[in-house]
C-alpha cells in the first residue's frame, strides 16, 4: 500500500470474491452462477438500448421498477434499484449503522458485511450460528441494533421461514431488519411463502434485498433491487444520490425488465436447478458427505474422507472449480454450486476418483 493510504484504513480487509479464472473446459461450481443463458428477450432489449446511450440513463429505472413492481406485489415507490445487490447493501449499511449504532449478523454468513461495517467504522454484533449451522431467530430479537439475516444463508444454504423472521422485525420496531434474499428463488416453497417481500407491506422496518444475479442467469450485468416502505427507499435514495445517481446504467435496465417479464423461462430453469440441487445432494450422501439442506443453488458439503481444502484442489486438478472457506468452523467444508445435470455428474465422476 500506498504512504497516502488513511490510517483509518490500513487494517481494512476487503471481501475476496470467488475465482473467475478463465480456463478452457473449466467447470465452474464456485461462484453461484446460474449454468442457463439469460431470458431469450434479454439480448433484444440490451440491442433496443444501444440508440440511447448517448444519454444518462434513467436515475429512477422507471420501467424496470413497474416490471419488478408487478412480480413483487408492490408499488414503484417501494422499490430501489442498484448496481447489484451488493450496492443496495452497502447502502442500506450505510444508511441505517455508524458509531453508535451497530449491525447484527451471524458468525458463518456472507463475507462482506464485516467488510462493510470496517469500511464504514461501524460496531459489529456478531451472533453465532449453531452447530449444525441453523439460525435461531430468536438471537435476534429484542436487540436494539439494526440486523441483517441472509435467507437463504451463504455458504450454508440454510433457509428460514418468514413467519419466524417476521418476530425479529416485530421485537426491533425502532432498527431496520434487512433481509438478504439473493438465493430465495431456489427455494422449495411458493414464492409467496418463501419471500419477506410480503412482509413489507406490514412493517415499515424491513428491507428485503433482491439480485438479478443468481435466478435471473444475470450475474455480469450487476443489477439488483430491494423491497421496503416508501420512507425506508426514500432513505436510500437520498444516500445513493450522494454516491452515485446514476448507478444502474440503461443496458441494464432495459436487460432487467425483460428478464423480470419472461416467468415461463424463470419458472422453467429455478425448477431445473432445483432438480439438480436435489440429485447433487442424494449422490453426495451416497458417497459419504454430510451434506446441509440446502434451499439455495449451492450444497454445503463435507467428507470425513478428506479435508475441504486437499478436496477443493484435487477437483481444482481435474478442472472442476468450488469454493472453500478456510475460517475454523468452514474449513472442512466445500460450497458447490448446482450446476447442469452434465455438469454435476462430471462431478460426481471426479468425486469417486478422488475419493477410491
Amino acid at each position: 500500500m500506498s504512504r497516502y493510504f488513511t490510517p483509518a484504513l490500513r487494517k481494512l480487509e476487503p471481501y475476496v470474491p470467488g475465482e473467475q479464472p478463465r480456463v478452457q473446459d473449466l467447470i465452474k461450481l464456485n461462484t453461484n452462477e446460474n449454468p442457463y443463458p439469460p431470458a431469450p428477450g434479454v439480448a433484444a432489449a440490451v440491442a433496443g438500448a444501444v440508440p440511447g446511450l448517448r444519454l444518462y440513463s434513467d436515475l429512477h429505472c422507471t420501467a424496470l421498477k413497474s416490471a419488478i413492481a408487478a412480480q413483487a406485489g408492490v408499488e414503484p415507490e417501494n422499490i430501489l434499484c442498484g448496481n447489484g445487490s451488493d450496492e443496495n447493501l452497502m447502502l442500506a449499511i450505510r444508511a441505517f449503522c455508524d458509531a453508535d449504532h451497530p449491525l447484527a449478523f451471524a458468525d458463518v454468513t456472507y463475507g462482506f458485511y464485516p467488510v462493510w461495517c470496517d469500511l464504514f467504522g461501524i460496531p459489529q454484533h456478531i451472533i453465532p450460528l449453531a452447530e449444525d449451522f441453523s439460525l435461531d431467530p430468536a438471537a435476534y430479537c429484542g436487540l436494539g441494533e439494526t440486523v441483517v439475516i441472509a435467507n437463504p444463508n451463504a455458504p450454508t444454504g440454510r433457509w428460514v421461514a418468514p413467519a419466524a423472521l417476521e418476530r425479529v422485525v416485530q421485537t426491533n420496531p425502532d432498527n431496520v431488519v434487512i433481509i438478504d434474499e439473493a438465493y430465495v428463488d431456489f427455494c422449495d416453497e411458493a414464492p409467496e411463502n418463501a419471500s419477506c417481500v410480503p412482509l413489507t407491506k406490514k412493517y415499515d422496518n424491513l428491507l428485503v434485498v433482491r439480485t438479478f444475479s443468481k435466478s435471473r442467469s444475470m450475474a455480469g450485468v450487476r443489477l439488483g433491487y430491494c423491497v421496503g416502505s416508501a420512507a425506508l427507499i426514500a432513505d436510500l435514495d437520498r444516500v445513493k444520490f450522494s454516491l452515485n445517481p446514476y448507478n444502474v446504467d440503461s443496458l441494464a435496465q432495459a436487460a432487467g425488465a425483460a428478464a423480470m417479464q419472461d416467468k415461463a423461462y424463470f419458472a422453467q430453469t429455478t425448477a431445473a436447478i432445483r432438480a439438480a440441487r436435489s440429485w447433487t445432494a442424494e449422490m453426495l450422501g451416497g458417497l459419504g458427505f454430510t451434506v446441509l439442506p440446502s434451499q439455495a443453488n449451492f450444497v454445503f458439503a463435507k467428507t470425513p474422507k478428506m479435508g475441504g481444502e486437499a478436496l477443493y484442489k484435487a477437483l481444482r486438478e481435474q478442472k472442476i472449480l468450488v469454493r472453500h472457506f478456510a475460517a475454523p468452523r468452514t474449513k472442512d467444508w466445500l460450497r458447490i454450486t448446482v450446476g447442469t445435470p452434465e455438469q454435476m455428474q462430471a462431478l460426481q465422476t471426479a468425486l469417486r476418483e478422488i475419493l477410491a
